[in-house]
């Protein structure tokens, strides 16, 4: 039997969210040095769900209350090697190239501001995530006005030229 559920991830408004999935217990180091190398600045909680041994959430930090709720995240995901990075002073696209370099990462579910689902599904052997709904669905389909404000926000913000 197999039964399906959505699992509302909860974290700060002012953050982002990172779901991956990962193989080894070193990730949690792993990934705490590729953030904090990547975006000193960052203030960042982490937790990866082990899924052998002692089956225990691992988790690393440098800001306290990020870290309780990376751990709070993963914990109510209760999937096997997935780790959770909730993270604050610095965007995803700065840091998920060096998460992708971390050996140990095998996925990336979800990067996200947004209010985010993982739908999980759970057999007898355990918990494992299926996928994500992220944010809202379309409303409509972008006109010219539309392109303009993107192109305008994404040089505001320094990201093209």
């Amino acid at each position: 039997m197999l039964e399906m559920k959505a699992i509302r991830m909860e974290f700060p408004t002012d953050a982002n969210i990172i779901v991956g999935q990962s193989h080894f217990i070193k990730t949690v180091e792993d990934l705490y040095e590729a953030v904090a190398t990547t975006v000193p600045q960052a203030k960042f909680g982490l937790a990866f769900n082990e899924s052998s041994g002692a089956c225990l959430t691992r988790s690393e930090g440098n800001d306290q209350a990020l870290r309780e709720s990376a751990i709070r995240n993963a914990q109510a995901l209760g999937s096997g090697h997935t780790f959770v990075l909730v993270l604050q002073n610095a965007y995803p696209i700065n840091v998920l190239s060096a998460i992708r370099n971390v050996p140990e990462v095998c996925t990336i579910f979800c990067a996200t501001a947004n209010p985010v689902e993982i739908v999980v599904a759970r057999s007898e052997q355990g918990q494992g995530v299926l996928g994500v709904i992220d944010g809202s669905s379309p409303k409509g389909v972008e006109g010219p006005t539309d392109a303009a404000w993107r192109h305008d926000l994404l040089r505001t913000i320094g990201y093209k030229r």
